[in-house]
């Protein structure tokens, strides 16, 4: 489905979860949408400054892995406004393989994948050396 066939007045998060509830069994379904309402809430509230969600692991910790990746594609779809994203799970040196949602067009695609590990695995060491030096500082090293 493309943008022209939109609804004039449906947003394409509120189509994909019409979706989801007609394929998903309706107790997977409310677990999903028990999932996803914070964000929903939140993005509804204020627009992100920056594209970087992560679904809260204590709250997602015992799901299948199916509804958690279809509240990944929940999320990317009320932020960025298209149904045409995709999991992809990708190696990242350091930390292991890791799930992210991307576009139709980047996830097919190795040299960006590549990069965007590249991005990962450099947050992931800059994360550590804060921790370091929070701990080195007596600080809280929970962030």
């Amino acid at each position: 489905m493309n943008e022209s066939e939109f609804p004039r007045d449906g947003r394409p998060v509120d189509m994909y979860l019409d979706l989801l509830r007609v394929r998903m069994d309706s107790e997977d379904y409310q677990l999903l949408l028990k999932v996803v309402a914070p964000a929903l809430r939140a993005l509804e509230e204020q627009r992100p400054e920056s594209l970087d969600f992560a679904l809260d692991p204590e709250d997602t910790q015992q799901l299948p892995q199916e509804i958690r990746d279809e509240a990944a594609l929940v999320i990317a779809t009320a932020v960025t406004g298209r149904l045409d994203n995709q999991l992809v799970e990708i190696d990242v040196d350091g930390t292991g393989p890791v799930r992210v949602v991307t576009d139709a067009g980047t996830a097919p695609d190795p040299t960006r994948l590549a990069e965007i590990a590249g991005c990962i695995r450099q947050r992931h060491q800059d994360t550590e050396e804060l921790r370091g030096i929070a701990a080195a500082s007596d600080m809280s090293t929970d962030f």
